[in-house]
C-alpha cells in the first residue's frame, strides 16, 4: 500500500504471520474484487504490530475505451510502541478516464524518532517524541487531452498532543509546529499519465508537477508552499521484465511545521532508512527497479537509490549523498489486475536496513 508522506509509514519487516492463512477473494468476471487479511508482523517504525488490511478493485463499464482498474485500499494496525494508525486510500477511474479522484484519509496515533534537520543528523541525536494526527487528501483530475489532466489538490493536517523532551532538538532547533497545528492548503496539478495499469505498469510513464499553498486564506496556521514533481518510467524488456525507474522531488518555500518537511526513508523511497531519518525542506531521489516473474504468482526485484534532503536548492548537492539497494519478491493476490503482496529487503548507508511488506509496488 503506497501512504502518502505524511501519514507514518506503516512499512512492515520480518513478517511472522501475514498475508492470508486463508485469504478470502471474491473475483468477479469484470476483473472486480475485494481482498482482506490479517498482520502480524515486525517493522523498523512499528516493533510488534497487529492489524487488518484489504483491497477494492473495480472497473467502470466503457465499450470504447479502455479504463484502467479502480482501487481503494484501507489498514487498521496497532503496534507495541503504542502507535496506531488507520488509512483509507485509492484512485477511481471514472468511464474513460474523463475524470479521475486520488484521495486519502487517516487517523494516527504515533509515537516516533526525531534526529533533528538537515543531512548530517547524527544517529547519536535520537530523541523519542509522539503526536496525534488528522490527515485529508484529495486530487480530482480532469482529463484534458489525450493522457494529460488538469487537477485540484487539497491538503489538511491537524497535529496535536505532541510529546517531546522539552531540553531537546525541537526546541535547540527551533522546529516549527513542535507543540502542534493544523494547516490546509489548495493548490494545482499538471499530469500526464500514460501508463497502461494501476498498481503494477509494464509500459508508459508519468509526468507530474503541482504546487500547494498553505495560508489563512485556507484557514492555515502557517504559511508556506509545497511543490512536488514526479517522474516515471517503465520499460519491458524481454519477455515479462520491466526496467522502472523514478526521478521525485518535493520542495518548500515558507514556514515549514513538522509533519510538512521532506522525509527520507520508508517503503516506497530510500528503502532501509527509517522513514524520517533525515528531514529538511527539500528532498530528491532517484531510485530504479528491475522486475522480473520466477514461476506460479511468484516474482523478484532488485532495486537502488540515490537521494538528500537540504534546506534550500544549493544544499541539496552530491555532498553526505545517501543510496540505498536491495531486493525483494512478489506474491500475485490478483494476477489479472497486477496487484501483488510486496517483500522488501533495503540497505542503506549508517548501517540502516529494514524489511518491507506492502500492497501494490514502490513506484
Amino acid at each position: 500500500m503506497h501512504l502518502l508522506p505524511k501519514t507514518p509509514s506503516l512499512t512492515i519487516s520480518l513478517l511472522v504471520f501475514t498475508f492470508c492463512l486463508f485469504p478470502r477473494t471474491y473475483a468477479q468476471k469484470d476483473s472486480s474484487g475485494f481482498v482482506i487479511f490479517p498482520v502480524l508482523a515486525r517493522s523498523i517504525e512499528t516493533g510488534w504490530s497487529v492489524g487488518a488490511a484489504s483491497s477494492v478493485t473495480f472497473h467502470f463499464k466503457d465499450k470504447e475505451h479502455k479504463t484502467r482498474t479502480s482501487n481503494i485500499q484501507g489498514i487498521s494496525i496497532y503496534s507495541t510502541h503504542r502507535q496506531f494508525v488507520v488509512a483509507l486510500n485509492g484512485s477511481i477511474y471514472f468511464p474513460s478516464e474523463r475524470f479521475i479522484l486520488n484521495q486519502q484519509l487517516s487517523y494516527s496515533y504515533f509515537p516516533d524518532k526525531f534526529w533533528g534537520l538537515g543531512k548530517t543528523a547524527p544517529d547519536s541525536n535520537r530523541e523519542d517524541y509522539s503526536y496525534h494526527q488528522y490527515y485529508i487528501y484529495l486530487h480530482p483530475q480532469l482529463l484534458l487531452s489525450n493522457s494529460l489532466f488538469l487537477g485540484l489538490v487539497y491538503e489538511y493536517q491537524n497535529v496535536a498532543d505532541t510529546r517531546y523532551d522539552s531540553g531537546g532538538l525541537f526546541v535547540k532547533e527551533n522546529v516549527v509546529g513542535r507543540d502542534g497545528y493544523h494547516v490546509s492548503g489548495l493548490g494545482l496539478s499538471i499530469t500526464y499519465d500514460n501508463r497502461n495499469n494501476a498498481f503494477a505498469p509494464d509500459q508508459g510513464m508519468l509526468l507530474q508537477f503541482y504546487f500547494n499553498h498553505f495560508a489563512p486564506a485556507f484557514a492555515s496556521e502557517y504559511t508556506y508552499t509545497n511543490f512536488v514533481f514526479d517522474i516515471r518510467k517503465f520499460i519491458r524488456l524481454y519477455r515479462e521484465q520491466v526496467l522502472a525507474l523514478q526521478v521525485y522531488g518535493f520542495f518548500n518555500a515558507g514556514q515549514v511545521p513538522l509533519r510538512s518537511l521532506a522525509s527520507l526513508g520508508g517503503a516506497n523511497e530510500m528503502r532501509g532508512y527509517y522513514a524520517g531519518r533525515f528531514r529538511d525542506k527539500n528532498l530528491y531521489v532517484v531510485q530504479g527497479e528491475f522486475r522480473t516473474p520466477l514461476f506460479w504468482k511468484i516474482g523478484a526485484v532488485g532495486f537502488g537509490d540515490i537521494g538528500n534532503v537540504g534546506s534550500d536548492i544549493g544544499g541539496m548537492n552530491f555532498k553526505d549523498l545517501k543510496y540505498s539497494f536491495g531486493g525483494g519478491l512478489r506474491f500475485a493476490i490478483n494476477r489479472s489486475e497486477r496487484l501483488n503482496l510486496r517483500i522488501d529487503y533495503g540497505i542503506g548507508g549508517q548501517k540502516a536496513n529494514g524489511f518491507y511488506v506492502q500492497l501494490g509496488e514502490a513506484f
